[in-house]
């Protein structure tokens, strides 16, 4: 398997070298990943404009966040077995029944409901209060996770004619019609890091576990083939490469944006 990446430039060669390759053998595991890519660009823009009170620390935890990605990604394409959570969202690209916001919203639960809080717990290492000074900076990078959603929406409506009539008929139905919600991922994933961050590494696999099972049934909730899946796949584009390239080059303002209101935890 490849060596993960050290720095912000390295994961986005990674990703860009998986966007790539899928989009040569039409391979759904791309749509995450041409996302993936382009918040991660918005990340180090970030960065580089210091919007983050610690930038060398912002870097690092994007680093230890995306590299979990990628180590599960390469698990799966090398034949191993990653978490389940992953699994569940690897897996599904192997058959053409979900609908590429499934897709998306697979691996957004995997990364966001389970990786996140790691990386958190792990960039800033055990000790009394040692989390609470990245709070500031993990709400920024969360908030860069929230504009998924009117990203999503806002490309999807290319691929998807019927999810374009849906959402404009209930705009405030968002991503949450195939079963994920975006605020309870980001306020569950700040809750996690803070159990996760007292504790050595070895104490924090179980947890892990634990809350890996928890993503994996979220897996199961947004995979579900219910009637609004059905509507949106009679209409959705086929073509996968076509799919991707549209994820990878829509508008998308690399900037931290500044969301009112915190969400609760659910």
């Amino acid at each position: 398997m490849p060596a993960l990446p050290t720095d912000i430039d390295g994961v986005i060669e990674r990703l860009e070298a998986i966007v790539k390759d899928c989009i040569a053998r039409q391979d759904r595991l791309g749509y995450f990943a041409a996302l993936y890519n382009r918040v991660t660009l918005a990340v180090r823009d970030g960065i580089k404009a210091g919007d983050f009170q610690d930038g060398a620390r912002m870097e690092a935890l994007d680093v230890l966040f995306a590299n979990r990605y990628l180590a599960a990604y390469d698990a799966y394409r090398s034949g191993e077995l990653p978490s389940m959570s992953w699994f569940k969202a690897f897996n599904a690209s192997l058959g053409g029944n979900y609908i590429v916001l499934q897709h998306l919203l697979a691996g957004m639960n995997a990364h966001i409901n389970l990786d996140l809080g790691i990386a958190a717990a792990r960039v800033t290492g055990p000790g009394a209060g040692a989390i609470e000074s990245l709070q500031g900076d993990f709400d920024k990078i969360n908030d860069v996770l929230a504009a998924l959603t009117p990203v999503v929406e806002q490309q999807l409506d290319d691929c998807s004619p019927v999810f374009k009539d849906i959402t404009s008929l209930a705009p405030k139905l968002e991503l949450k019609m195939v079963g994920f919600s975006m605020d309870k991922a980001r306020a569950v994933s700040w809750s996690f890091a803070k159990e996760l961050a007292p504790l050595r590494h070895l104490p924090q696999v179980a947890r892990m576990a634990t809350r890996d099972m928890q993503a994996s049934l979220v897996a199961d909730a947004v995979l579900n083939d219910g009637l609004v899946v059905k509507l949106i796949r009679a209409r959705e584009s086929t073509d996968v490469a076509h799919n991707i390239q549209v994820l990878c080059t829509g508008e998308f303002k690399n900037t931290v944006p500044a969301l009112i209101g915190t969400p609760a935890v659910g």
